[in-house]
């Protein structure tokens, strides 16, 4: 593509040395030379000198010096790339301690003291946590179970199953005896059939709540829990009073092995007496608040009559603001917005709600007759889909009083997520802004307002069970420590921080885990905390392993995985429980490892005592 130039007088001349940039007087000797010169001298024959290339060589010979420089650089990034990943310091990774095979793939878990309540087709299992043995089952239904909730009753086990069709059913569980207490949302006419959506149970276990969705509606359906008589009337059934209708308690079988012909086989059902389990008492029906709309009082005075005792102050439902204002409010905001407004709207969906059960708190103000005793829940909390405010409704109350709240908290944003403590000392609102507020409901004070890093917004809430670092060990104290809190934040953007707050000194937060860049696979899916292991935390990652963090370093201390390769759901959404009072936890495995087979599950339950030497 290029010619030397052909002149004979050209030919003759010998090889020189042809220096770039000003001329210099050379050091003495060599070895002074500086190492940056020898660039400027070039070694240039006459002879091999090139002509410049005609278009469109030139074009060409740009395009493959470029396609060459890039190729480079890719080998370049991708060479860094393995020495990365060669120099990361991989965790340790422990296979589960015991792997289960079930008859049918398991789709809930509850855990309560050393019990196992697995949700299958036609009802549910109940396996013995210390050695992973089916202990019984109740399989009387005609669907499968889609949830389960389990709370500890100190001797006994309250289960809350919740069908394929949104019913929901309380049993009574006491020394390995079954008991039916109630089906709570069953109906005769399917077509009026409603769908529990979630519940909740105080702590003690003296009250139940059950988030209830009709076609059109939704509300929340309280109860009171009569837990002292079940426990007389399973001790003592021949004291029963009422003892007209006879009640199946379901006597569950032993199985002394963990077999498939085993598992396969039906727990039996036999009659006991007539045992008849007092009812829960219907106390009251929250609906969410109405949409704000024109006033139809006449005059200021007819406002503040309305609300008595300063209850329900807050929640914007009374006000003075004429139809005619939100009418003229309405078009300006339409007429400001038209073309944002323009197009089809999808319809919204029914609004839900998140509850908590609190405790007696100087920073909720209940009527004198209405508080009892200590350590047990007086007062509901309850924020709907949307809402700015944060409603407080008394428990003690009748169907006959009036469903207004006792208090209301409003908030400068839409609340998002919510989480009461274990201990029910504290409570965290997130708003939609990434604004969380932090309550010392014991207290009675809030322990500060703390905002999330820009651009993270709250996904999930997770309390840790205070705790001390001591000589480099995560210790928890000899004697519960007042007003201070630790919680964990798994924001939308799969980043992970942790707030702490002590008494008036204010919150602080700290990044625990980054949104990873380069190991996509190493997303947070879930976060769960292990009360067992001082300041551990299990993260559920996208490609399907879970690690054991310890958040007062951070580091990871170790990993846990299947004992062969399983084919993952993308998203994967792992199905787990952790125990409260032993470091253990239970993984439902994704799937079978040679054929997916919804027939061939595993259950998985890996020993968390094993990382321990590991902190």
């Amino acid at each position: 593509m290029s010619s030397p130039k052909g002149s004979q007088i050209q030919k003759m001349r010998l090889p020189v040395y042809t220096r770039k940039g000003p001329l210099e007087v050379p050091s003495p000797s060599e070895k002074d030379w500086s190492k940056d010169d020898e660039e400027d001298y070039v070694l240039k024959d006459p002879d091999q000198e090139l002509d410049s290339l005609p278009q469109p060589y030139r074009m060409i010979n740009k395009l493959v010096n470029l396609l060459f420089n890039r190729s480079w650089e890719v080998i370049e990034e991708k060479e860094a790339a393995r020495e990365a990943e060669r120099s990361r310091i991989q965790p340790i990774v422990y296979p589960p301690l015991v792997e289960s095979k079930l008859n049918s793939m398991p789709k809930c878990m509850a855990i309560s003291q050393d019990y196992v309540f697995i949700g299958e087709a036609n009802g549910f299992s109940i396996y013995n946590l210390y050695n992973a043995k089916r202990i019984g089952a109740w399989e009387k239904l005609k669907v499968d179970v889609a949830s389960i909730w389990a709370t500890d009753l100190g001797s006994e086990v309250l289960i809350a199953p919740v069908d394929e069709m949104g019913v929901i059913r309380l049993f009574y569980y006491y020394k390995e005896s079954l008991f039916l207490i109630k089906a709570i949302n069953e109906v005769d006419d399917a077509s009026k059939q409603t769908t529990c959506v979630k519940m909740e149970v105080s702590l003690g276990g003296d009250f139940a709540a059950f988030l209830l969705q009709g076609s059109r509606d939704v509300w929340l359906d309280v109860y009171k829990l009569p837990k002292e008589s079940w426990l007389k009337e399973v001790e003592y059934p021949q004291l029963t009073a009422n003892a007209k209708k006879k009640v199946r308690q379901l006597q569950l079988n032993t199985i002394d092995s963990v077999t498939p012909d085993n598992l396969a086989m039906d727990a039996y059902t036999c009659f006991k007496g007539d045992i008849k389990l007092s009812l829960p008492v219907y106390i009251m029906k929250i609906k969410p608040p109405k949409p704000v709309s024109g006033t139809t009082f006449k005059s200021p005075l007819e406002v503040f009559a309305k609300i008595e005792d300063s209850y329900g102050l807050g929640s914007g439902q009374n006000h003075f603001i004429k139809e005619s204002q939100w009418e003229h409010q309405e078009a300006i905001f339409n007429a400001s917005y038209k073309k944002y407004l323009d197009g089809e709207w999808e319809e919204e969906p029914l609004s839900t709600a998140t509850f908590h059960f609190l405790l007696p708190s100087c920073i909720i103000s209940m009527p004198t007759e209405a508080k009892g005793p200590s350590g047990v829940a007086c007062v509901l909390g309850i924020h709907w889909t949307g809402s700015h405010n944060f409603f407080l409704y008394s428990l003690h109350r009748t169907l006959k009083d009036k469903g207004d709240p006792e208090g209301v908290w409003p908030c400068a944003a839409p609340i998002a997520v919510s989480n009461r403590s274990s201990c029910g000392s504290y409570l965290v609102l997130a708003c939609e802004d990434g604004v969380l507020t932090l309550w010392d409901l014991s207290k009675g004070f809030p322990l500060g307002v703390i905002a999330l890093p820009e651009g993270c917004f709250c996904q999930s809430i997770h309390f840790l069970k205070y705790f001390l670092v001591h000589k480099g060990q995560n210790v928890y104290p000899e004697l519960p420590l007042k007003s201070k809190m630790k919680c964990l934040v798994l924001c939308t953007d799969t980043s992970l921080h942790l707030v702490e707050a002590e008494g008036t000194r204010g919150p602080t937060i700290r990044v625990l885990a980054e949104r990873p860049v380069k190991y996509l696979n190493e997303i947070i899916r879930a976060v769960a905390p292990v009360p067992a292991l001082p300041g551990m935390v299990l993260l559920f990652s996208q490609d399907g392993s879970v690690r054991l963090m310890d958040v007062a370093k951070p580091q990871i201390v170790c990993a846990f995985a299947p004992p062969r390769s399983y084919h993952l759901v993308v998203p994967w959404n792992p199905v787990f429980v952790v125990s409260s009072h032993r470091p253990c936890f239970l993984l439902q495995g994704p799937g079978s490892p040679s054929q997916p087979s919804p027939d061939d599950p595993a259950f998985i339950n890996p020993e968390c005592h094993h990382a321990v030497p590991c902190t």
